[in-house]
This record gives C-alpha cells, sequence and structure tokens, in this order.
C-alpha cells in the first residue's frame, strides 16, 4: 500500500494509477473512495459516469500541487492545466479536511 505525504504527515492510503487501463477506469464504477487516487501522465479529469463528487489536485512532475478543484460534480468536463503532469482525486471534502493548497509539495511512501 501506498501513502499520500505532506511534510511526513500523512494524508491518505494512496492507489496508484499508471497503466493505460487504470488510467482510463480511474474511478468509474466505484461509490466512493477511502484515501485518494494518483494518476499519471494526465493534465484534466472528467467525472462522466461518476457517482460521487470529487476534489482533484493538478501537480506537476515532482509532485508540488499546481491547482486544486474542490468539489467536481459528477458529468463534467475538468479543463487542462497545462503545467500539470498528474492529479490526485479523492472525495469531495478530503482536501478541505487536508488543507490541501497550491504549491504544497507532496510526495508517495510505500
Amino acid at each position: 500500500m501506498a501513502w499520500l505525504m505532506r511534510d511526513g504527515d500523512v494524508l491518505a492510503a494512496l492507489e496508484v494509477a499508471e497503466s493505460f487501463g487504470a488510467r482510463l477506469k480511474g474511478l468509474l464504477g466505484r461509490d466512493g473512495l477511502d484515501g485518494a487516487l494518483l494518476i499519471r501522465k494526465a493534465r484534466s479529469v472528467h467525472t462522466l459516469g461518476m457517482r460521487f463528487p470529487i476534489d482533484v489536485a493538478y501537480c506537476d512532475r515532482a509532485l508540488r500541487v499546481v491547482d486544486v478543484r474542490c468539489g467536481m460534480r459528477p458529468h463534467r468536463m475538468g479543463r487542462a492545466r497545462f503545467t500539470a503532469r498528474c492529479v490526485i482525486e479523492a472525495e469531495a471534502g478530503a482536501f478541505e479536511r487536508w488543507r490541501l493548497r497550491p504549491g504544497d509539495q507532496l510526495e508517495v511512501k510505500g
């Protein structure tokens, strides 16, 4: 199991979607997410076909947060962030609890 961390603190359990199939599926078909999902090689997201709203953090190669979108409702298309190289998705409200902001430096452990 991997962990999403900031400044040595664990924010959440983390799933990592690196394969094409895992990136394509993302959170589709799920009723919720306990933790977070890291999607590598992504600059934008959509919530088409999703069952719950999500928070999205757009990160650069070094996992520095470049932008945050909170409460993205199902059946929406997000705009691309061209400086992003990956995204982190979590259930809506998670980023507020984690106090996640642009500029935060994240890391993956495990």
